[in-house]
């Protein structure tokens, strides 16, 4: 009986699909093979599994059934490769109704199965500040404890640097922050702002070793309040402060220099250019920007960075191109100095961003709950994915009002 359910499906696929860079294994033990050697396997535990992909083709609807247990791979860092790099046939029209009643008897009657409850879909027009705070939100609520999972001990969310020898992440990092203050020429006294200042790594980095007085700004309340205990720490409560604000809410100039690191990707073309009049208006005359932030190299007309990571990462984050944002700072009279891609910076900080994830996954899995944690598995992965293949990279651009 069982075989009987899937047997259609099977030679449903191996019809259609005669080159297959991926393998299918079934719910009753049953499967068909990869063409090719090495290739992924993607087990659907359950035919709910093919009803969340029948629900939503594509990316989404494996990403779903992946989330919720459905589905299981067994080299994912293989299979992501495989989902970027693989171009199905053109089938025809009595193929595809072949392949869709095949799955229908091979799904039986099954309930169309809900979303995963770890998905966002914002409502309203983007980047407003409401629904950039939703956004903003949606990532970071998850708790200061899970991202110490992974990051090191400075909680710095961004692209480490290691061109200067750095061995740990710890180092690496720290060079980055020190590199930031070094472009931006940082001077004891002079007011600082941090754009998107996370936990505070460049705030303090930026007030104890060069005597800098800072605000960093942030929309995740989470992270403003381990930025202050951070600071009172420190030693630096009274020369920095931390806000939970949006860039367009900031008014008390001017600022003699401002970083704004990893924080360009959550702007979107709609208001990239809000974005460079509003730091320039904040920034005295002679005053410096920094901005740090992961541009795409590739798919520049792809309004988003696909479904999965729409829903279940980043809403509405948008990596623009390099020449999209120098357009911007050039068109209000920023005059910029030097950019720095640190694309293979970043894979590698990702790499290890992945294996300090990985060796607490348990406690991922309690911080977070199993489908976030499943999540941001399968994110650090394709991210990295990005930056190894060319996709995007990540660039500093030095700029001066």
């Amino acid at each position: 009986m069982a075989l009987s359910q899937t047997a259609p499906l099977r030679r449903a696929l191996t019809s259609s699909l005669p080159n297959r860079p991926f393998g299918v294994r079934f719910w009753d033990g049953t499967e068909v093979p990869a063409t090719e050697p090495g290739a992924p396997t993607l087990t659907l535990l359950t035919p709910r599994a093919l009803a969340h992909a029948l629900r939503a083709p594509g990316e989404l609807g494996l990403g779903r059934a992946y989330v919720a247990g459905m589905l299981e791979v067994d080299d994912m860092e293989a299979a992501l490769r495989m989902v970027d790099e693989f171009d199905p046939p053109d089938l025809s029209v009595g193929q595809q109704l072949n392949l869709a009643v095949a799955v229908i008897r091979a799904c039986g009657v099954v309930r169309p199965p809900p979303v995963p409850a770890t998905e966002l879909r914002l409502r309203g027009q983007r980047h407003t500040i409401g629904r950039d705070r939703r956004a903003v939100r949606h990532h970071y609520d998850v708790g200061n404890e899970f991202f110490a999972l992974f990051l090191d001990s400075s909680m710095t969310y961004s692209c480490a640097y290691w061109a200067g020898g750095a061995e740990t992440l710890e180092e690496a990092q720290e060079a980055k922050l020190e590199l930031v203050c070094k472009k931006l020429a940082l001077r004891e006294g002079e007011r600082v702002l941090d754009v998107g200042c996370g936990w505070g790594s460049f705030v303090l980095h930026a007030a104890t070793r060069h005597g800098v007085n800072a605000v960093g700004i942030t929309l995740s309340e989470h992270q403003a309040q381990l930025a202050r205990e951070r600071a009172r720490e420190a030693g630096v409560a009274d020369r920095v402060q931390f806000r939970v604000a949006d860039y367009r809410e900031i008014s008390d100039t001017p600022f003699d220099a401002i970083a704004s690191i990893g924080m360009v990707e959550h702007v979107g073309e709609e208001q990239i250019d809000v974005y460079a009049q509003r730091l320039r208006n904040l920034l005295r005359p002679g005053g410096r920007l920094l901005n740090h932030g992961i541009a795409k190299l590739k798919d520049f007309d792809t309004p988003d960075e696909g479904a999965f990571s729409e829903r279940f990462v980043f809403p509405d984050g948008v990596p623009l191109p390099l020449s999209r944002v120098l357009r911007a700072l050039e068109r209000v009279e920023f005059t910029t100095t030097h950019v720095e891609g640190l694309q293979n910076d970043y894979a590698r900080t990702i790499g290890i961003w992945i294996e300090r994830f990985d060796a607490r996954w348990d406690d991922a899995v309690r911080l977070a709950g199993i489908e976030r944690a499943r999540v941001w598995r399968l994110y650090l992965r394709a991210a990295r994915q990005g930056f190894e293949t060319g996709w995007a990279s990540v660039y500093q651009v030095l700029a001066h009002r």
